[in-house]
């Protein structure tokens, strides 16, 4: 028994070395291809255990996840008014049809982002040289990237990979048109500016000679009520001056008298040279007022 030991121990190796060699997993962020003498046998898209035979057949394993290939440096793109845009973009993409993708690079990452490279840059290439400056930077920059995803995806499709999204993370102006995209635009708000202040200028003025017609149509109002209510006061002052005068016409001529010296000597200072026949001093020279008759 004892001596049969290190054929057991061999035996039980070998089935070891078999197993391994006839089995293998697959993760379930993986695809597999069970290749036989260089021809693919089988596609493994299941995550679990899987089978192949020894010696005669082998496996490769791709990427199942989404991936990422993002742009080294900024392309350059021309708009529609031939002026050059710097882009800085990426792109997310997975392998679809794990067998097309093979036959069509050969299962090298490499040479399919090369492929898949190609394809989104002249996708942005034609979208932004149908639209202007001012298009691809803010206005359809939205647009542009949904119609490149979607070209990009059929076209790739045909090489087993999906087209998940295009993303623009920036666009700018080159160095030396900045410069002159930069005084274009400040001259621009200038003008804007100045049309701005020329109107506020006239709205001004016309705000400022309809407030001086009001004011002029309220003093002018006002003047009118307040003669109006000036004769109406010289109305009544002269009516009940007339009541006076009827009633004691001697006592109305006595008081008037006294209103005109009061008003003609308010200080001692003050000074009137009269004739001293005069009627003004008519009620000084006799107390009854009857000399002056």
């Amino acid at each position: 028994m004892q001596r049969n030991l290190p054929f057991i121990a061999a035996f039980a190796l070998g089935l070891m070395v078999l197993a391994a060699m006839t089995l293998f997993t697959v993760d379930q962020r993986q695809y597999a291809i069970i290749f036989q003498l260089g021809e693919i046998k089988e596609v493994v898209k299941e995550p679990g255990l899987a089978f192949k035979w020894p010696l005669i057949q082998n496996v490769r394993l791709f990427d199942k996840r989404i991936l990422t290939l993002d742009s080294v440096e900024p392309e350059r793109f021309l708009t529609a008014e031939k002026k050059p845009v710097l882009v800085d973009s990426f792109v997310k993409w997975r392998i679809d049809d794990v067998q097309t993708y093979y036959i069509s690079v050969g299962g090298d990452e490499t040479v399919a982002k090369t492929r898949l490279s190609q394809t989104v840059n002249a996708g942005l290439r034609e979208e932004f040289g149908k639209r202007t400056v001012h298009d691809v930077v803010s206005g359809e920059r939205e647009k542009i990237m949904a119609d490149v995803q979607k070209k990009a995806d059929s076209d790739m499709r045909a090489m087993g990979v999906q087209i998940i999204d295009v993303r623009l993370k920036r666009v700018d102006l080159p160095p030396e048109v900045s410069e002159s995209v930069y005084r274009r635009m400040e001259t621009e708000r200038k003008r804007v500016a100045n049309e701005l202040r020329s109107q506020g200028n006239a709205e001004a003025e016309k705000i400022k000679a309809d407030a001086d017609r009001q004011r002029e149509v309220i003093v002018a109002e006002a003047y009118r009520d307040a003669q109006k209510i000036k004769g109406e006061g010289d109305a009544k002052a002269a009516a009940l001056y007339a009541g006076a005068f009827g009633q004691n016409p001697e006592f109305y001529a006595f008081y008037r008298s006294l209103e005109a010296y009061r008003q003609s000597f308010k200080t001692k200072s003050d000074v009137l040279i009269v004739e001293p026949n005069s009627d003004f001093f008519k009620y000084l020279k006799s107390a009854g007022g009857k000399s002056g008759k």
